[in-house]
């Protein structure tokens, strides 16, 4: 229902355009000034911002003057996200609320629905396959229902994420069926083609995202008489982001879900949305002005929200969407920090972070404007290896050979290896094998129990912390995949499921387990022991404001191979952060670590003093300090 606007409802709008105007317009003449209906386009995008701001309701309209006064609140160390689908978290959206005592216990002040919008029947690519933007998938509940759990987690000061699919729709989309009934307009919104001319050409230079199971970039419908551009499954039909009317319509969108409560919109797939001719049609210049222009809609119209921008790609390639050159603090406010996960697991299984501290500390800026990172051990998707020939070549390393053990390591099969995981999209042409697995058995819990090794679990145990501890010290927002503080382990009975057996990422979506949560408390078992481990390593960040991701991180090199140490660099001093990646003890010295400005030898972590051998500070198997 419309609401009337105040003088200085109008009037806060008016000023916001005008801090945004030089973001947004400039970007949209460049994309489609020379199109003859860029006057109208122009003119419908701003009478949709004025009315999505007349319809937001007063509670998100304080929220957005409180976060504009308030710009760093998504970068403080109160932060910290919890991942999770809907139906394997609590069943249905009604029942999330019968949950959020847990996640306020835990300290989550952030929460990532997977993805929540209707989605097409049968095979959805996880959800991923949308055919209305505007509802919510019935087998959670309805739109209403999701207003009022993220009304509800708005009192409770928790942040609501959803995603939002920026490359494609499913083929079941409004859109779609209205294209393939032959409306020009609407086969205008996608990349459609009378015959295999082009698409040949263009598959010259583009990669296949999955060649088991989607080999090609498009797909031939012979009903209607089209090639259309599929870059992902036949069921989803690339989107025509040339035309502007595309671009409204998804801003139209982005302002309707910011209306129903929702704090971040994580924009999926959103390298691929551009095309050209000769080149992979990932991360083109003008996705960068694409999303740069989709922020400052909601800096206008919902300045509450957030933009999460997914692109798991090189550090070179992945920094421009946090904004680099003229879109430096004017596109996305989060992204994934791939290089971190990949690199925390390739440590893993070497003892060893002198790649790990070459790849942090070469290719990432000490700090962003307006953004930050999302920081996570793992997260619905498989794990691929991110590790470049050059960076591996700077350790006098085999790229090919070193990403090849990597998936060695974690499928299980290198000896030695403590890890249980599954192989996913392996390419015999380029060798490249990705991984399945839950954080708990890809950190060895999984064989330690099977094998009842008691030992090899305590270990498995240390390793899932010191992630934690990791990825809650590096700054931005740390984010818990559902059941990983509870040590939950692979679900093999994915395979079992018609839908999900031909997919391995299955093995790390379990359900939910609330039997060893209600057991949370008791310190005995080992989810016990990880969920009261998580919980402190939360507390402890919240009170620890060096954390902050505004302040300055700066990896340093160690004489222990098998330690990776960074600074972080806050007003009131130093934090040095220490992490060893082995089971054998490490050392380092007190001298040094004085020198790297850690000054009263106390560990934020623990809230104690550290303890002193000879000079020495004593780092216990997959130890995590935090020296101040």
């Amino acid at each position: 229902m419309a609401r009337t606007p105040s003088v200085a409802d109008d009037e806060i709008f008016d000023l916001r355009l005008a801090r945004s105007a030089p973001d947004l317009w400039p970007m949209l003449e460049a994309l489609y000034g020379q199109r003859a209906e860029y006057g109208a386009f122009r003119e419908a995008l701003l009478k949709a911002m004025r009315k999505a701001w007349k319809d937001r309701a007063p509670d998100l309209k304080r929220l957005d003057l409180k976060r504009d006064l308030e710009p760093d609140w998504f970068q403080r160390s109160d932060m910290a996200g919890y991942v999770f689908y809907i139906d394997r978290f609590a069943g249905t959206l009604s029942k999330v609320l019968e949950k959020l005592d847990y996640l306020e216990e835990l300290g989550i002040t952030y929460v990532h629905f997977m993805p929540c919008l209707k989605p097409r029947p049968g095979d959805s690519d996880g959800g991923y396959s949308v055919m209305d933007y505007r509802a919510i998938n019935p087998a959670y509940g309805t739109m209403t229902e999701f207003e009022a759990v993220t009304e509800e987690l708005r009192k409770r000061g928790i942040s609501v994420c959803i995603d939002l699919v920026l490359n494609h729709t499913a083929k079941e989309h409004a859109w779609a069926k209205k294209a393939a009934k032959g409306e020009e307009k609407y086969q205008d919104y996608y990349l459609m083609f009378d015959s295999p001319d082009l698409p040949k050409r263009y598959e010259e230079t583009l990669v296949e995202v999955f060649p088991d199971n989607a080999p090609g970039n498009f797909t031939h419908y012979p009903d209607f008489g089209k090639w259309v551009w599929t870059t992902f499954n036949e069921h989803q039909w690339d989107l025509n982001w040339a035309n502007p009317q595309v671009f409204l319509e998804i801003a139209e969108i982005m302002l309707f879900l910011a209306n129903r409560g929702v704090d971040v919109l994580r924009l999926d797939a959103v390298a691929f949305m551009w095309k050209r001719m000769g080149t992979r049609c990932q991360s083109e210049p003008e996705v960068h002005m694409l999303l740069q222009a989709l922020r400052a809609v909601c800096r206008i119209a919902c300045p509450a929200v957030l933009h999460l921008e997914e692109a798991i790609v090189a550090p070179a390639e992945m920094l421009p969407y946090l904004g680099r050159g003229k879109h430096d603090g004017k596109e996305g406010n989060l992204a994934y920090h791939n290089s971190l996960m990949v690199q925390f697991w390739s440590s893993l299984a070497t003892r060893d972070t002198r790649l790990m501290t070459h790849v942090l500390g070469t290719h990432f800026p000490d700090r962003l404007t307006n953004a930050t990172y999302a920081t996570y051990i793992r997260c619905h998707d498989d794990i691929g290896w991110a590790v470049t020939d050059e960076d591996a070549a700077a350790l006098h390393l085999s790229g090919p050979g070193h990403r090849a053990f990597l998936s060695d390591f974690y499928d299980g099969t290198f000896p030695g290896s403590f890890a249980r995981g599954a192989l996913f999209q392996e390419n015999p042409a380029t060798g490249d094998k990705r991984i399945s697995g839950t954080f708990a058995s890809l950190a060895g819990l999984e064989k330690a129990l099977d094998e009842g090794d008691v030992a090899a679990a305590e270990l498995a145990v240390q390793r899932i912390l010191m992630g934690h501890a990791l990825i809650a010290a590096w700054g931005g927002i740390p984010l818990i995949y559902m059941g990983d503080e509870l040590a939950l382990l692979n679900d093999h009975g994915y395979r079992d499921v018609p839908e999900h057996a031909h997919d391995s990422r299955w093995i790390h979506r379990p359900r939910m387990d609330w039997a060893a949560a209600e057991a949370r408390h008791d310190g005995r078992g080992h989810g016990s022991r990880l969920w009261l481990g998580v919980r402190h390593i939360l507390a402890r960040r919240r009170a620890t404001p060096a954390l902050h991701a505004a302040h300055p991180i700066r990896v340093v090199g160690c004489d222990m191979a098998q330690v990776l140490a960074f600074r972080r660099e806050a007003p009131t001093g130093n934090l040095l952060c220490l992490f060893n990646f082995s089971e054998g003890w490490a050392h380092v010295s007190e001298g040094w670590a004085r020198a790297q400005g850690a000054v009263r030898m106390h560990d934020e972590l623990s809230n104690h003093p550290v303890e002193l051998h000879h000079g020495n500070i004593a780092l216990p198997p997959y130890a995590r300090v935090w020296l101040g």
